[in-house]
């Protein structure tokens, strides 16, 4: 075992092993760079893949370690100002503000300053406009501050190490470091390499310093001289760097596996704008003016602009004729005065079946259309409800196109997403006959509902000008995204949590 621990050893480890040996088994990398001429960043690099063998050990220490700028040396060097001017002060005691300046040969923005520390120390006092020194002043001529005798030392030493400073030292440290651009702070790191009993037991056994190959030329190759070269042993075991690789966002891999799946079956796409007239959103689809969803505690209405353009005169008179009495479609509407002007009201859409309606008026049958897109709904955010998400909308029109027709393409739907599907009736306003889908979820041996479909009714197709069945459906995206990833609270999907995003698979099943 420790054999093959040898065998494996890079030629930068086997020789900071050999330098440790030598070195009494413990030493600092800068004393392996000069016993084994390699750059330090190789011996650091060693050390680290040796420390993870459990072969040394690695002591790291950071120290902060004070120097002077260039102001400061040239503080240290001609004193700080409010030394000069305490010296223009022993002889005169008194000097007029204004004055200072001249006095000391300091630059107005440093007397400031100078003013400032004088009044700290308590060497002057402000009077009248004058500068005068006091007691504690006079006593200063003659003797250094905290703050001078630090400026001193590190102007000889260069830089000074602070680690357990003297109280005088640490005081004057504190004065310096109020003060801006006088000293720079740095830390330094130090490292101690030590030898672990395991690493003691290789040396003993014996380590070969010399060359490995770990690469191939083409030289090499072609004349064959690879045959007689030494290579160093690799653990095919050995934990390697966790990658990352870059990969669709999750719900964006959803919805193109979506529109492929309905690509692949014919459907023609189409897209549409998320600011949408309510005639398109609401009246087209002969959802009543009054209806709950139309409430602007459900529907998100735009300020900016507050109206928008209806189309054509004819389009938009058979729209209100079947809410007022039906039209030609044998029903008797939704019996009320339609209004024009609540049609023209702009909302960002509240579902893609507009995008549907469009199309119809656009396109005649046979036809197919899907549309993915994100609609807007006023919900209270919660772990399974947000007020923007995705729909998939489709329809499919032709003369022989039926309710079971409409099934089918549903039950080929979830079927290629790997879900059992089942139906059951429901109720929309533009829809007749009407239903849910509902998935099955085996691990916990139930069904959840996952979007609506039906039959346009004629009232919806007589305006757009449309005589053939038309099948309609529309599926929620973000619900499904949530089954396929197994997570519970659908902020999930918008969270852009790293580490969730990070260790999801690359595909999903």
């Amino acid at each position: 075992m420790l054999q093959n621990i040898i065998d494996e050893l890079t030629l930068y480890e086997k020789m900071v092993l050999k330098a440790l040996e030598s070195l009494g088994y413990e030493s600092s990398p800068e004393m392996i760079v000069k016993t084994q001429r390699i750059d330090i960043k190789a011996v650091m690099s060693a050390a680290g893949s040796l420390a993870s063998k459990g072969l040394i050990e690695v002591k790291k220490d950071v120290d902060e370690v004070i120097s002077l700028s260039d102001t400061g040396k040239e503080y240290a060097e001609e004193g700080l100002p409010e030394r000069r001017i305490l010296m223009s002060l022993k002889d005169k005691e008194v000097i007029p503000m204004n004055d200072l300046d001249t006095e000391t040969g300091l630059v107005p923005s440093e007397v400031k300053v100078a003013i400032g520390w004088l009044l700290k120390k308590k060497w002057a006092v402000i009077d009248k406009g004058n500068v005068k020194i006091t007691e504690e002043g006079k006593k200063a001529v003659s003797t250094e501050h905290s703050d001078e005798l630090l400026l001193d030392k590190l102007l000889e030493a260069n830089k000074l190490l602070l680690f357990k400073p003297s109280k005088l030292i640490l005081e004057g440290f504190n004065l310096l470091k109020k003060r801006k651009g006088l000293i720079d702070i740095k830390k330094e790191s130090k490292y101690n390499l030590k030898m672990t009993e395991k690493g003691k037991q290789l040396l003993e056994i014996g380590i070969k310093i010399k060359d490995e190959a770990t690469q191939l030329t083409h030289e090499q190759l072609k004349t064959g001289s690879w045959r007689d070269l030494e290579y160093r042993s690799y653990d095919i075991n050995a934990e390697h760097p966790e990658t990352f690789p870059g990969k669709i966002h999750p719900l964006q891999r959803t919805i193109e596996d979506i529109r492929q799946i309905f690509i692949k079956m014919g459907f023609t796409e189409s897209r549409g704008s998320i600011l949408e007239s309510a005639f398109w959103n609401f009246d087209c689809l002969f959802q009543p003016q009054d209806h709950a969803a139309r409430e602007m505690q459900d529907t998100f209405y735009i300020g900016e602009p507050e109206y928008v353009n209806l189309p054509d005169k004819e389009l938009v008179e058979k729209v209100a004729e079947a809410h007022e009495t039906g039209g030609y479609t044998g029903s008797e509407g939704w019996g009320y005065s339609w209004d024009v002007e609540v049609a023209k009201r702009s909302v960002l859409r509240t579902h893609t079946t507009c995008v549907s309606a469009r199309f119809l008026a656009e396109h005649k049958p046979p036809l197919k259309m899907f549309s993915v897109g994100r609609v807007f709904r006023r919900e209270t955010v919660t772990y399974k409800h947000l007020p923007e998400f995705h729909q998939v909308e489709g329809i499919v029109a032709a003369e022989d196109i039926t309710f079971r027709n409409l099934l089918g393409i549903l039950k080929e739907f979830y079927h290629k997403l790997g879900f059992e599907v089942r139906f059951r009736p429901a109720y929309f306003p533009y829809t007749y006959l009407s239903l849910e889908c509902e998935i099955y979820l085996p691990e916990k041996e139930t069904w959840i509902e996952l979007g609506g479909a039906g039959m346009f009714r004629p009232e919806v197709l007589d305006p757009l000008g449309v005589e053939t069945p038309v099948a309609a459906f529309g599926l929620g995206i973000e619900r499904l995204a949530m089954l396929r990833l197994d997570i519970k609270d659908i902020r999930m999907l918008y969270k852009s949590d790293i580490g969730w995003l990070r260790h999801l698979p690359v595909k999903l099943d």
